[in-house]
């Protein structure tokens, strides 16, 4: 597992977008649990967001494809709606060690 950044470095309710060997990942923490995602929707094979770190919805409750606003749960990454409904975002193992945040291997999309 690779740090990332600090666990104060990203707020409650928000997602932030890094890079890693070339790869876009999506952070976001919900009731004090971090979770992270490849940044692409199963839908196009593009980028979740059109602006930098805005990968939430207007109420911060799910994570948005800007495209055409697919919704997907936090915790799971399971497309609620939109065209990519039932598919999911691909998960990447988060640990949390001291106050760091770690990452597990990244997939490919």
């Amino acid at each position: 597992m690779q740090p990332v950044c600090a666990v104060n470095e990203l707020e409650e309710d928000q997602a932030r977008g890094i890079e890693i060997d070339g790869k876009s990942i999506v952070l976001v923490k919900k009731d004090g649990q971090v979770h992270a995602y490849l940044n692409w929707c199963p839908h196009l094979g593009i980028e979740l967001n059109f602006m930098p770190d805005q990968f939430l919805d207007s109420d911060n409750a799910f994570l948005m494809c800007a495209n055409h606003g697919a919704l997907f749960e936090i915790d799971s990454g399971h497309c609620l709606s939109g065209p990519c409904s039932g598919d999911a975002l691909m998960k990447i193992d988060v640990k949390i060690e001291g106050d760091q945040i770690l990452l597990g291997d990244i997939p490919a999309p």
